[in-house]
């Protein structure tokens, strides 16, 4: 008879109507299916030329220079860990036709909601006080993260000048934080 009666006041539609507007909104922002599920991205990466006699000891021939066609290693580095638990490396490549590539190798961490990759001149600190430091300077955004694992590339803009951006972050936008980052050098 109680229950008849609370479903019959106002009040109470109401507190339901809050509470499941409230849980549609939580569903939506914070996306918690996506801690569960992974997206794998295999996409072909670049083949970058290496001198043939890099090895070389002292007092051998020179080096040979690498094919003027052929893509080259601008700068590389490995991705430490932040918000969550991040592996693989992060190379700047330069194309045969000179344009610059991001291109993740190996990429390993977290799915979440609103995953960005940003290149960025902010410094790479370990821990968590190198959450939050990409969006404090100049950063460039190449897209949304293809996906949370795998090897995946993307173009960096012919406007974009390298020499300032030192880091790569995989950044959260919807909560400011980054989930890894990797310093290029």
């Amino acid at each position: 008879m109680l229950s008849r009666r609370l479903f019959r006041t106002p009040l109470t539609w109401i507190a339901i109507t809050v509470v499941a507007a409230g849980s549609a909104f939580g569903l939506y922002w914070f996306q918690p299916w996506k801690l569960l599920t992974d997206a794998e991205v295999s996409e072909r990466l670049t083949t970058v030329a290496t001198p043939a006699n890099s090895a070389a000891p002292t007092g051998s021939a020179a080096p040979a220079s690498p094919d003027a066609t052929a893509a080259t290693l601008v700068s590389s580095g490995d991705f430490v860990s932040h918000e969550h638990d991040t592996s693989g490396s992060a190379r700047i490549v330069r194309t045969a036709d000179g344009r610059h590539r991001l291109e993740l190798v190996g990429l390993n961490t977290s799915n979440g909601p609103d995953l960005r990759v940003w290149l960025t001149d902010q410094p790479v600190i370990e821990g968590r006080d190198g959450w939050h430091v990409f969006d404090d300077g100049r950063w460039v955004e190449l897209g949304r993260l293809k996906g949370n694992r795998g090897d995946q590339g993307y173009a960096i803009p012919d406007d974009v000048k390298l020499t300032d951006l030192t880091s790569v972050s995989i950044w959260c936008k919807r909560f400011a934080v980054s989930f890894g980052a990797a310093t290029l050098g």
